[in-house]
């Protein structure tokens, strides 16, 4: 009997555990003709999420929960899950049902019938989600379409049922600055994209600010893009075509009103300008050299306090 492994993250879930358990057995229900192995990756909850974790895990052995020593990053907990997944299948979805397991079976169909390597889904509406933030999701879609190398569908979420291939390349991508989306699109493999109309959150509140959601996006560019990294070049253009139209306009200035070539305005000028462009050159080879440093130390994803895997991995 073929296996599948749910991967699913978890952050102070306690109110949404209960519901999405409940869903996941009567899935499972349906999918009788396979194996399941429910692992759910308790990322440093300050709440009763593990205690939660323990009580389901006792009334059925399909439950296995990894918790974290403290709080890594959803990242760490997809990775660890990833690391750990023993099934022929994978699949990754968020705690707070925004990820229907009601799509398994159509996504595991799909995989089974059209010869797909994995079935990623996307939302085609952002309905209910505020309307800053979703412009500020879709341009981010669209700058990452067109400065990197990686496909990254705009809607795109983490919910993605894999075939094992692909979980080992995933796995084999080892960097410490991780960003799912983009790994997902740079390992390759044949994806089919399945839409789906946004799901409100089941409980509780989402652990994504903005802040958190800008600093994801910067780190997803950073690590699937160089074109940060070529923009001193183009400042440096800018900055040159900038000065040199100042001190023409500074000469006109003189030969038709007969004022001094140079003054305090256009020296001061020419100084904030080229100073702008120095520090933000510096900035992004700071940015990437912070990357680099992390990178280096080589520190471990995630550190385990309880876990009832047996065959536990470490990264």
């Amino acid at each position: 009997m073929e296996k599948i492994s749910l991967i699913i993250p978890c952050y102070n879930e306690e109110e949404s555990l209960p519901t999405l358990y409940k869903e996941l057995r009567r899935v499972t229900a349906h999918m009788a003709e396979y194996d399941f192995e429910m692992l759910f990756v308790d990322d440093g909850s300050k709440d009763k999420t593990l205690a939660l974790l323990k009580e389901i895990a006792k009334r059925d052995e399909r439950v296995k929960y990894i918790s974290f020593s403290r709080n890594f990053g959803k990242e760490s907990a997809m990775y660890a899950g990833f690391c750990n997944a023993a099934g022929d299948y994978v699949a990754a979805l968020d705690a707070d049902m925004q990820d229907p397991p009601s799509l398994l079976p159509k996504m595991m169909k799909i995989i089974k019938e059209k010869g797909y390597d994995s079935v990623a889904t996307r939302r085609v509406m952002r309905k209910g989600e505020p309307k800053i933030r979703s412009f500020f999701a879709r341009t981010f879609y669209k700058i990452m379409h067109k400065i990197s190398d990686v496909d990254i569908v705009d809607g795109a979420r983490d919910f993605r049922l894999m075939k094992r291939e692909m979980v080992d390349a995933i796995v084999a991508m080892c960097e410490q600055d991780r960003f799912s989306k983009g790994i997902f699109g740079w390992i390759g493999f044949k994806t089919y994209w399945l839409p789906f109309e946004n799901v409100q959150r089941v409980a509780g509140k989402t652990k994504w600010s903005f802040s958190k959601l800008f600093k994801y996006s910067i780190d997803g560019i950073m690590a699937f893009s160089d074109v940060p990294l070529k923009l001193p070049k183009y400042l440096s253009i800018l900055s040159f075509i900038a000065s040199l139209g100042m001190l023409i306009w500074a000469f006109v200035r003189r030969l038709a009103q007969n004022l001094p070539f140079f003054n305090w305005q256009l020296i001061t000028g020419v100084i904030l300008g080229c100073t702008g462009v120095i520090l933000s050159c510096m900035g992004v080879a700071c940015a990437y050299l912070g990357k680099i440093n992390k990178e280096v130390k080589r520190r471990p994803q995630y550190l385990v306090r309880d876990t009832n895997k047996d065959d536990l991995i470490l990264k």
